[in-house]
């Protein structure tokens, strides 16, 4: 077998064995399902009775937001069992196996791609019982998704990264938490950013957690010519930044996890 096959092979099983793992584990699943409805429930009924967006409901314009907010957080669980797997001994049983060194990783954010896949077609469900709607064609539908899973699948190898460089369960919830709060936070994922003062506007604009949400509002029709547009690149071509964001995200991480993962095995 060679060299580009052996890592799809060996990441392939990684996947099915991880994806076993979980009907060990139904709390993962349950939590995957359960926490999607908990986002679009609290925020729409919560933040949708008390805020007005010009020319659109809020639901409809919060809800791309809660998916990107639902992907960064169901995308951590690959850093958590990562970390989990190093305390529990796995990888050097993985060690002393024929397997490629990147299939563990592969394994692990494919598996957690289909989980980030089943989050998105519950909360599109439960969007849809809110009140949310698609006003693009089906095809930009689609497309809005793929983004998304796109963003997941890139977004997991960056929580990888971040996990085996800090190696205990602990310490990556805690940063992951630290992290991720702000980011989601401080975008246009609930709120016109254009209300928000100058430093914290600028830092909005430019967070990939807002190029995401702008990009799924476009694909889903949820904007309107009502809304104050910002003049930052990254919010006037929401689409190709995004793609540029995945881009960068897995040239950086791909190889980055790879070489921190041979280290942990290693030492």
């Amino acid at each position: 077998m060679n060299a580009l096959a052996l890592p799809i092979v060996d990441g392939w099983t990684i996947t099915k064995r991880n994806t076993l793992k979980i009907k060990r584990s139904p709390e993962i699943l349950v939590g995957t399902i359960t926490l999607p409805i908990v986002l679009v429930l609290l925020f729409a009924y919560v933040f949708g009775s008390a805020i007005e967006v010009p020319g659109v409901s809020y639901r409809e314009y919060l809800l791309p937001g809660i998916f990107v907010q639902a992907v960064i957080i169901s995308a951590q669980i690959t850093g958590y069992t990562l970390t989990l797997d190093l305390q529990k001994g796995i990888f050097d049983r993985f060690r002393s196996l024929p397997m490629a060194p990147s299939a563990v990783l592969v394994g692990q954010t494919v598996s957690d791609l289909l989980l980030n896949l089943a989050s998105l077609v519950v909360m599109a469900v439960m969007g849809l019982i809110v009140g949310w709607r698609v006003h693009t064609s089906p095809g930009e539908a689609v497309l809005g998704f793929g983004l998304l899973l796109l963003f997941a699948y890139a977004f997991s190898w960056l929580s990888a990264t971040v996990a085996l460089a800090l190696r205990t369960p602990e310490s990556f919830s805690s940063i992951a938490n630290l992290v991720s709060l702000p980011l989601v936070f401080v975008s246009s994922a609930f709120l016109d950013s254009s209300e928000l003062p100058t430093p914290l506007r600028v830092l909005a604009e430019w967070n990939p957690v807002s190029t995401f949400t702008q990009a799924a509002r476009e694909l889903f029709g949820n904007t309107s010519t009502a809304l104050q547009t910002s003049d930052a690149w990254p919010m006037q071509h929401a689409i190709p930044a995004s793609l540029l964001w995945i881009a960068v995200m897995l040239i950086v991480f791909i190889p980055l996890a790879t070489r921190l993962y041979k280290k942990a095995v290693s030492s």
